[in-house]
């Protein structure tokens, strides 16, 4: 099998797969990084969304031949800096039920953030439509985006 070099939070980091093996199985199965979901492996429910040079994506639909050499971000390396303004407001605001799709709501929320850090209502719908919360948790998690976004995090 190819190696393929990573730099995945960071870190450079070898890994010997087939070709067409989905980057979230590389990152939960061989590096070790479970934080990322699977949730429905076709890169529609948002659970598996990592930042492959700083752009949301879905890992589940990424074959890591096209995520090698690319810098990735998984919610282990966002969650390095325990005092992102995320992190605080979904902890302030008891944001997760289950927290399943967690992952994905935060790493969407932080790459349209770094993009803009004051977007549009109509921006945050259109980034966030993508992430589905099972257990429906939306209006915790609009209002954890809504405060983040006024600069309301202590």
């Amino acid at each position: 099998m190819p190696e393929y070099k990573l730099k995945v939070n960071n870190k450079d980091k070898n890994v010997n797969v087939d070709p067409d093996t989905p980057l979230l199985w590389v990152l939960r199965d061989v590096l070790g990084l479970t934080g990322t979901k699977y949730g429905c492996g076709e890169g529609i429910c948002g659970a598996c969304t990592v930042h492959i040079n700083g752009k949301a994506e879905r890992s589940c639909s990424i074959a890591i031949q096209d995520a090698a050499g690319k810098k990735i971000t998984t919610i282990e390396g966002l969650a390095e800096n325990r005092s992102h303004p995320i992190f605080k407001k979904w902890i302030e605001l008891e944001v997760p039920q289950c927290g399943y799709c967690q992952p994905g709501q935060i790493m969407t929320l932080a790459a349209l953030l770094n993009k803009n850090p004051k977007p549009s209502q109509s921006e945050i719908n259109d980034a966030m439509s993508g992430v589905l919360c099972r257990c429906g948790t939306y209006p915790r998690i609009r209002k954890a985006i809504d405060e983040i976004v006024a600069g309301d995090v202590k």
